[in-house]
C-alpha cells in the first residue's frame, strides 16, 4: 500500500510509462536542489502527490511542506494568508498570525493553481521570492524567509503570459524546472495494476474481502476515458468495493457518474466507448499481462483461477 503523503518519496511511486518515468527522474534531479519546480498537468493526475514526493526526497525533508491554493479569493484575504497579519489589521483580526510563507520557513511551500493567482497577489509574491522578505499584513517590520517552491497549473502558464493573465517576471522567477505529468489515459499499460492497488486498498476501507475482479468488470473500466485522472480512478474503485456484495468484482459493480443531457450528448460518450484495440488486452498474451498486475497486489481477474 502507498506510503501516507507525509511520508511518500519517489522511490515509492512506480511507473512503467515512459513520459511518467521521465517525470519521476527529473523530479529526481530537482528533489537534491532548491530549484523552483512547476508541475503541470490535469486535474487529478497526482501534482499534489508528486509535490509530497519531491519535498520528501529531499534535504528540506526534516522541515515544513505547507500548501496553498491560490485560486478563488480576495486579495485581502490572500495576503493574510501568504505572508500573516498583525492584530487589529482589519476587521476581525483579534490576534497576530504567522502566514504561509512564515510557516515554510526552512522548507517548502507548494502554490497551487498559481495560474488562477491575482495580479496583486502575483506582484506579492514576487518581491518575496525574489528578495527573501516580506511584510505581515498591517505592520511595518519586514521577515525574512527561506522557502523552496513547488507550483502546480493544470493549463500552460506560457499561455496565461500570452494572454496578459500572468506576469512574465513572476514565470521566469518560478520556472525553474517544469515537470509534465501525462494524464491517466496516456498511462493505459498502467491502468490494471493501478485499479488493482486501489481496490486492495478500498477493500480495506470498507471491510469487505475482494479477491478477484471479473474480465468484463476490468474491461469495462479499461474502456472509460478517465478524464478525471486518479482522483476519478480512486472515487470510482471504491464504489466498485462499496457495490461488491461478494468477493468478486462484478460488471454491475461498475458505475460511472450520471448525468443531464447535453446538446453535445452525441460527442461525449467517451465513457462508454468500446474501442476494440483496449478489449484485445484481455486476449492472450495481453490477458496474462493483466492477470499478473492483478496478482500482484493479490487480485485474481476471474473468479474460476486458483
Amino acid at each position: 500500500m502507498q506510503p501516507a503523503l507525509s511520508s511518500l518519496k519517489l522511490e515509492d511511486i512506480r511507473t512503467t510509462n515512459d513520459a511518467m518515468s521521465r517525470c519521476l527522474r527529473l523530479a529526481a534531479v530537482a528533489s537534491q536542489s532548491d530549484v523552483p519546480v512547476v508541475l503541470l498537468g490535469e486535474t487529478g493526475t497526482g501534482k499534489t502527490l508528486l509535490a509530497h514526493a519531491i519535498h520528501n526526497s529531499s534535504l528540506r525533508s526534516g522541515r515544513a511542506f505547507v500548501s496553498f491554493n491560490a485560486s478563488a479569493m480576495s486579495d485581502t484575504l490572500l495576503e493574510s494568508q501568504l505572508f500573516g497579519h498583525e492584530r487589529g489589521a482589519f476587521t476581525g483580526a483579534q490576534q497576530t498570525v504567522k502566514g504561509k510563507f512564515e510557516l515554510a520557513h526552512g522548507g517548502t511551500l507548494f502554490l497551487d493553481e498559481i495560474s488562477e493567482m491575482s495580479s496583486l497577489a502575483q506582484v506579492k509574491i514576487l518581491r518575496a521570492l525574489e528578495y527573501g522578505e516580506f511584510e505581515r499584513l498591517g505592520s511595518e517590520r519586514m521577515l525574512t524567509c527561506d522557502v523552496r517552491i513547488i507550483c502546480a497549473a493544470n493549463c500552460s502558464l506560457r499561455e496565461r503570459v500570452a494572454q496578459g493573465k500572468f506576469r512574465e517576471d513572476l514565470f521566469h522567477r518560478l520556472n525553474g524546472l517544469t515537470l509534465l505529468i501525462p494524464p491517466l489515459r496516456e498511462r493505459v499499460e498502467e491502468l490494471p495494476a493501478l485499479i488493482a492497488a486501489e481496490l486492495k486498498a478500498s477493500a480495506a476501507r470498507e471491510g469487505k474481502k475482494i479477491t478477484a475482479i471479473h474480465p468484463e468488470a476490468m474491461a469495462t473500466l479499461l474502456a472509460h476515458d478517465w478524464r478525471g485522472n486518479l482522483r476519478e480512478l480512486s472515487h470510482i474503485v471504491r464504489t466498485m468495493a462499496l457495490l461488491c456484495d461478494g468477493e468478486v468484482i462484478l460488471p454491475e459493480n461498475v458505475l460511472f457518474s450520471p448525468d443531464l443531457p447535453s446538446s453535445n450528448a452525441g460527442e461525449r460518450k467517451g465513457e462508454h466507448r468500446s474501442p476494440s484495440w483496449r478489449y484485445l488486452r484481455l486476449r492472450e498474451p495481453g490477458f496474462l499481462a493483466l492477470r499478473r498486475a492483478c496478482a500482484s497486489h493479490s487480485f485474481r481477474l476471474r473468479p474460476d483461477e486458483p
